[in-house]
């Protein structure tokens, strides 16, 4: 490994024009991120107490007192709990994983490229992924997917690697990395799993017998490796771990394979655990029709001015689904951070335009009105899904480029000629194919999630740009014109993303898009015409600009999250992205409402030795006394109103043990006043403990700091 770091080093150090790119990503990965207070809550709250005990980390538990995980495996926490180690718990240093990981999925696109097809295809698909808007916003936050791509992109260049050299020990590693990425955000990481066997069958030079004997090992490999944590987890007896948080079950397997399963394409946002809520509940959500959002004619139902708490959760199913800005601010219960506290009802061009879709009704990019949008803003379910205003501008920018560019390269694919170019688009091609089928007919994901759609679009951007211009150059008939119909054709479906957003900031950007790609068509069609009249350095500088001209629309929404601000627990690009994604408010539950400092010091001069401050009913009250004060405090409930991590039984223990003492309940309650199981322990306390009388301790802070303390003793 030492001489092949050093030789990716010199590579790297040999190539002027991938620094810059390298740098332009660390730019807009990485720019601004220490504005950044709790990004994603739920996510920050457990790398705090994953702090503070080996128990916590290596259960990714989301409290001190190890009472519940947060509700995906904990590869990517493990990392970010060392970053905050390391450099201390802040917003940037939870951050400052994904960001690193995101400059190096750059880096990973232009190693695989390069081999086959060159070196400045391999440049241009660095910078395509550079700037594909979707990475850039996700790779700003502590959520898993910059992540989850980097690792998959790792593995798919042992994978390239392995079968060149004949190397089985990176063949196994590759599919070990799949088995990481599964450990960092289970079934996702396994759209690429087809795309890894078919390379292998397609480009290993051995025969058929050692082609299985490889494909065994390495499934085998993938399969100990994936469910390596599951089993050791589910093996331990349910009263020595934290139970596992939305799996409904308590099972790390029934969390795999149902909610981060086959509940995100069917849209069933169930846990299949117990609810409070008809049918078993929803899994955290508001009650869905077909996995989308229910329209309320105009707005929340008002309740003394306040949001219903809905568990706090602002009824997302998904931590991902939620509220808080960039800057550290609390949306809470604005929803989608509109100044009134309401549901914001137009699009940014007033309408509700779907491109081969019907209109659902979809009121708003906030995805709150149900119809098109659905609950998390996706559209509508559809063969062309990718392609409306919702999701096509967070990774689809490229695809008519892509798909002129798979043309040139299959266009010389014969029996006897099936060459490693073929074979390496067909890797990325499956990739790419079953995660559009699967983005266009899911039921319940985010629009972070396209991320995935990423490497493969950047790679074969680049590669088919590589055999547009070697037709293009060699005037090879119909072929030749390839290149000049894929500029403007892009062009055009570039113009059709930024259009509505004209109101916001300007025409001259779609009209500037469309332009420059009608005249980069325009020269490449006069150059053509010239039959090598032009100098040749001139027309591949054309050629070359043919595709640099349609990464201005991306480039500028990749640089979306820093100029309008992000959303970081959905985040998207976009001119509304502060506002991106799904159910964004939830007060206090969701977003970070900041320490009470008169709590605080209630709380320390009144412990007599507690281990545990006290106890909150979700993370977002508990969340910054972990965060910014390292103190211990246990969480009464998961992300989920499934979740549950206390009976009254064990609750009575943990008091009975004088662990602690404190109990803060919040207006929601326990599942945010939606009922259930979990209102027994909301009733428990309130039957046992003695309140505290607000002067002592509120001063005058309310909203989500606010609540009732109660102080209980058993013994």
């Amino acid at each position: 490994m030492g001489v092949e770091h050093d030789e990716i080093i010199e590579k790297m150090g040999s190539d002027i024009v991938l620094l810059f790119i390298l740098l332009l990503a660390a730019f807009l990965y990485g720019f601004g991120i220490w504005n950044d207070h709790y990004v994603n809550t739920y996510y920050t709250t457990a790398v705090g107490s994953m702090l503070q005990s080996f128990h916590n980390f290596f259960f990714a538990s989301l409290d001190s007192a190890g009472s519940v995980t947060v509700d995906k495996p904990p590869v990517t926490f493990w990392i970010q709990t060392l970053s905050a180690w390391i450099f201390g718990l802040h917003g940037w240093s939870v951050i400052l994983p994904q960001a690193l990981a995101g400059v190096g999925s750059v880096l990973l696109v232009y190693l695989l490229v390069k081999p086959s097809f060159g070196r400045t295809a391999a440049r241009l698909a660095a910078l395509a992924m550079a700037t594909t808007p979707v990475a850039a916003a996700v790779s700003r936050t502590n959520n898993i997917d910059a992540m989850l791509v980097f690792t998959l992109l790792l593995a798919a260049w042992f994978l390239f690697k392995g079968t060149r050299q004949h190397k089985t020990g990176s063949l196994l590693t590759a599919f070990g990395l799949i088995g990481v990425a599964f450990n960092e955000k289970m079934l996702q990481a396994y759209m690429v799993v087809p795309a890894f066997y078919l390379f292998y069958i397609l480009a290993a030079k051995v025969n058929w017998k050692k082609k299985t004997g490889v494909l065994a090992a390495c499934t085998a490999v993938l399969l100990v490796v994936s469910l390596s944590w599951a089993v050791i987890v589910d093996s331990i007896p349910a009263d020595k771990r934290p139970y596992m948080g939305s799996s409904g079950t308590n099972s790390v397997l029934n969390l795999a394979f149902g909610y981060n399963g086959v509940s995100r394409l069917t849209g069933d946002r169930s846990t299949g655990g117990g609810s409070g809520m008809p049918g078993g509940g929803f899994g955290g959500e508001m009650p869905g029709m077909n996995g989308e959002m229910p329209a309320f004619g105009g707005g929340m139902p008002d309740m003394n001015g306040d949001m219903p708490a809905m568990d706090g959760a602002g009824g997302q199913g998904s931590p991902e689904g939620q509220g808080q800005g960039s800057d550290g601010g609390v949306r809470g219960q604005q929803g989608t951070g509109a100044e009134d506290g309401g549901m914001p009802a137009t699009r940014p061009d007033g309408g509700s335009r779907q491109f081969g879709g019907a209109d659902g009704g979809q009121g708003g990019r906030d995805g709150m009105n149900g119809g098109g949008g659905g609950m998390f803003n996706t559209g509508t379910a559809g063969p062309l899904r990718l392609f409306q205003q919702e999701l096509s501008g967070q990774a689809s920018w490229l695809l008519p480029f892509v798909l002129f560019g798979v043309i040139g390269i299959f266009a010389s694919l014969r029996r006897r000629h099936f060459t490693m170019q073929h074979k390496e688009a067909l890797f990325w091609l499956a990739w790419l194919i079953p995660a559009m089928g699967f983005f266009s007919i899911a039921g319940f994901f985010h629009q972070y999630y396209l991320i995935m759609m990423a490497p493969p679009v950047a790679a074969l951007a680049g590669a088919g740009w590589f055999k547009l211009w070697h037709y293009y150059k060699e005037r090879s008939g119909w072929l030749s014109w390839l290149l000049p119909a894929a500029v403007p054709a892009t062009a055009a479906f570039q113009w059709y993303i930024i259009r509505p957003y004209d109101s916001t900031i300007g025409s001259g950007w779609s009209i500037g898009v469309l332009a420059a790609g009608l005249a980069a068509a325009l020269l490449l069609i006069v150059l053509r015409i010239l039959k090598g009249r032009g100098k040749p350095a001139l027309v591949h500088a054309a050629a070359v600009a043919g595709l640099l001209v349609l990464l201005i629309g991306p480039l500028y929404w990749a640089f979306t999250p820093i100029t309008y601000g992000l959303n970081s627990m959905t985040p998207a690009a976009g001119p509304d992205s502060s506002d991106s994604g799904g159910f964004g408010g939830g007060g206090g539950r969701n977003t970070g409402t900041g320490v009470n400092g008169e709590l605080l010091a209630y709380l320390k001069e009144h412990n007599t030795g507690e281990e545990y401050l006290f106890a909150a009913m979700d993370y977002g009250t508990a969340g910054p006394y972990i965060i910014d004060e390292g103190e211990k405090v246990v969480i009464l409930n998961g992300f989920n109103n499934s979740d549950v991590p206390y009976t009254t039984e064990t609750l009575r223990a943990l008091v009975e043990s004088g662990k602690v003492k404190y109990f803060l309940v919040t207006s929601g309650g326990m599942g945010g006043g939606r009922g259930g199981g979990n209102s027994e322990i909301t009733s428990w306390i309130t039957e046992n403990g003695t309140e505290v009388p607000s002067a002592d301790w509120q001063g005058t802070v309310t909203g989500g700091a606010g609540g009732t303390l109660y102080e209980i003793h058993l013994n």
